[in-house]
């Protein structure tokens, strides 16, 4: 070992092992495409680009787009004849209302598709992270290897329709929070490789400073930094460790930083260039400017960009308590800004070739944990009689039934799919809709084959589990 090592040479060795640890930590011996005489991606697509708006926390559906009989509070009601705790209001589709809080979105249900009976899966206990992990991936945990995130799929097999702007991004989830770590498991392209994972921007507002060097690097400093980073990849001791495959995916992920750091399409991230009456519209907090970020990238030639209301125990709408006064909170952060959205994309034409998907893990019930049939350990103190108002809403997390909201890129438009009951327990009742129906859904949109597939450790992977979603074709215009 050298006696006199200097900061220098330290920063060096560090950043090695760190990238020889990355490289090794993706479980992958081989990576080649498993079905060569499949069509090419992107053939006979109806969307080039997609935009998941992401409801993290377990989004009530009788509190939201399947509202149910309102009850009023009531110091000591049952609480077993609570199904919504707001009104019902009229949307742009006849006959179809929307609770209380949800005008904006509901006015432009006649340029989308409505589903109420999405199924989650049945995991046992309940977790969130789990529950996220399943929507993002496809595949339920633990897996023994690693799963690509939505995002990295279509990353990887339709590529960035612009070269300079990265093809996955997510915007507004921090990983410094509760379950921070199961966050990342998916936050991920997997065994796809870092060239198609995520680009990260924890905070819309601060989406510039994504995109420039650190304060105090000029760009000949950075860019020197960015030779050392090829060299420890290529040529340092710990070369060897990886394959070439994951060190060439690495090589690619930096240089499309540092492509976009020099590209005038960086001005995308500044949001500050929006006039202040669009601006205002958006600014209800990071998941509305999360939402303006995106159509501005959606300009720009992005390919998939993820916008969350962020996922944080008890915060949100991960609502254990005080579920009522919590939903006029979160409505008042996503109805304007979707509902912007949507007019925008509509507005420059975009909207046609663009797939807006709004969904959360799971939904929420008063009184049931999990499913009727399936009924799992309660996480939440729920008295049957309501004798103060934080007990008021939707607490517990309930897997059988839930809404998911789409736009654009081939869906229909105008157009409600599946039904719940009326009465507890409000489940899906028809159409039932599992989460690899969504992908294959979203893949067929992209024109990205069903039998897509990757040898890893001589053993085919598949968009959706053993190859076997299947699309909605009555989603589909």
């Amino acid at each position: 070992m050298k006696a006199n090592w200097n900061r220098r040479d330290f920063l060096k060795s560090s950043s090695a092992a760190t990238l020889a640890a990355l490289a090794a930590g993706v479980p992958v011996a081989s990576l080649l495409n498993g079905c060569k005489t499949r069509p090419k991606a992107g053939k006979n697509a109806t969307a080039d680009t997609v935009i998941l708006l992401w409801m993290a926390g377990g989004m009530a559906h009788t509190e939201t787009f399947d509202p149910k009989r309102y009850t009023p509070f009531e110091k000591g009601m049952e609480g077993n004849r609570v199904l919504s705790t707001f009104k019902s209001l009229p949307t742009a589709l006849d006959g179809i209302q929307f609770s209380e809080g949800l005008q904006s979105i509901g006015s432009v249900m006649n340029k989308g598709t409505l589903i109420r009976s999405y199924t989650a899966a049945d995991m046992g206990f309940i977790l969130h992270s789990r529950h996220q992990y399943n929507w993002h991936t496809c595949y339920e945990p633990p897996q023994t290897v690693a799963a690509p995130h939505i995002g990295a799929w279509i990353a990887k097999e339709l590529g960035p329709k612009n070269p300079v702007i990265p093809a996955f991004i997510d915007i507004g989830q921090r990983f410094t929070l509760g379950e921070g770590e199961e966050l990342k498991a998916f936050h991920t392209a997997g065994f796809l490789g870092n060239e198609f994972g995520p680009f990260l921007i924890p905070d819309p507002s601060q989406g510039l400073e994504s995109v420039r060097p650190p304060v105090g690097m000029d760009t000949k400093r950075f860019e020197r930094r960015n030779q050392l980073y090829n060299d420890l990849i290529s040529k340092s001791p710990v070369a060897e460790f990886g394959s070439d495959y994951q060190k060439e995916s690495l090589r690619h992920s930096m240089e499309q930083a540092y492509m976009l750091l020099n590209s005038p399409e960086a001005k995308a991230f500044d949001l500050s260039q929006e006039p202040k009456e669009i601006y205002d519209i958006y600014n209800t907090g990071r998941f509305g400017l999360g939402c303006l970020m995106a159509r501005r990238l959606t300009e720009q030639g992005a390919r998939f960009i993820s916008v969350t209301t962020e996922y944080e125990p008890f915060v949100g709408f991960d609502t254990h308590e005080n579920g009522h006064t919590r939903m006029i909170n979160m409505k008042k952060m996503i109805d304007g800004p979707v509902a912007q959205l949507i007019k925008d994309l509509d507005k420059s034409g975009k909207l046609d070739r663009t797939l807006v998907i709004l969904a959360s893990e799971f939904s929420r019930d008063m009184m049931v944990e999990g499913r009727p049939d399936a009924k799992v350990k309660e996480q939440v103190s729920q008295p049957d009689l309501l004798t103060d108002l934080k007990f008021y809403g939707m607490h517990r997390h309930f897997t059988d039934a839930g809404s998911i909201l789409m736009f654009g890129g081939g869906i229909k438009k105008g157009f409600v799919y599946g039904k719940t009951a009326d009465e507890r327990p409000c489940k899906s009742i028809e159409n039932p809709v599992r989460i690899d129906q969504i992908h294959q859904t979203i893949y067929h949109a992209l024109g990205i084959p069903e039998d897509t597939q990757y040898e890893v450790e001589k053993r085919p992977f598949y968009t959706t589990p053993d190859g076997k979603g299947k699309r909605v074709p009555a989603l589909m215009i």
